[in-house]
């Protein structure tokens, strides 16, 4: 546990870039590999046929996301304390903008649960007809989808401020910072395009053009984290 005593040593940034690290992996399982492998666009009959033939990788899939969740409490709280001395105000609302991501990608898992039930002929609503049953479940997969939208909005205030932080902290690099701030105008727009501004190829473009710095940007500060860790103390310009 003394690990968690110094924020600022580069023990604890290693294992805030370890948090980072089994975050994007099991987001990589969860998030992208095991839909890939069930869901079959445009045909619910098809993906929950490869839902129940495939329980044990379903549930692995929500397992993943269950590891996400405990790493990214644990990455928030770190990332809170590490930068607490360059703003404690900014600090905290950027942990509080996360948690409120968390708390959605928590919730989402209900409809993954509902989903499953709805599907398994054996459930209690065994009453409906087949398709009844996959129309509903059809809902709760889409609803689980649509809070990707949701947290990606808590995630771009999040990142917007973190990478201020990072930046002025005087021990991280400042281009990984100003990338993260500047990128995370991505997220927002992913959302925008995917709710609002539908069908519209150039924001398409321009979204995936900010995805791109901010994926570099948050796994450039994931290795840094990880690998090298904070640089001795150096005066940096302070927030107006």
């Amino acid at each position: 546990m003394n690990v968690f005593n110094d924020p600022q040593s580069r023990r604890y940034a290693r294992l805030t870039g370890a948090f980072y690290v089994t975050i994007a992996i099991a987001g990589g399982f969860s998030i992208l590999w095991v839909p890939s492998q069930l869901q079959v666009a445009g045909d619910a009959a098809a993906t929950f046929a490869n839902i129940l033939a495939n329980r044990g990788l379903y549930a692995a899939g929500i397992g993943g996301e269950v590891v996400i969740l405990v790493a990214e409490i644990m990455a928030t709280a770190m990332l809170y304390f590490m930068f607490k001395p360059v703003n404690a105000t900014l600090s905290f609302a950027a942990a509080l903008a996360r948690l409120s991501m968390v708390g959605v990608m928590a919730a989402m898992l209900f409809f993954h649960a509902a989903a499953y039930a709805l599907a398994d002929p054996g459930s209690t609503l065994a009453s409906l007809s087949e398709a009844q049953r996959f129309d509903l479940a059809g809902l709760m997969l889409a609803v689980h989808d649509a809070g990707v939208w949701v947290w990606q909005i808590f995630f771009t205030i999040h990142l917007a401020i973190l990478g201020q932080l990072v930046a002025r902290s005087g021990r991280y690099p400042r281009l990984l910072g100003h990338a993260m701030t500047l990128g995370s105008v991505g997220y927002l727009l992913d959302t925008l395009s995917a709710t609002v501004l539908t069908g519209s190829a150039a924001l398409a473009t321009i979204t995936g053009v900010f995805l791109a710095i901010v994926t570099l940007a948050e796994v450039g500060f994931a290795l840094w984290l990880l690998i090298r860790g904070p640089r001795p103390a150096t005066p940096a310009p302070a927030f107006a």
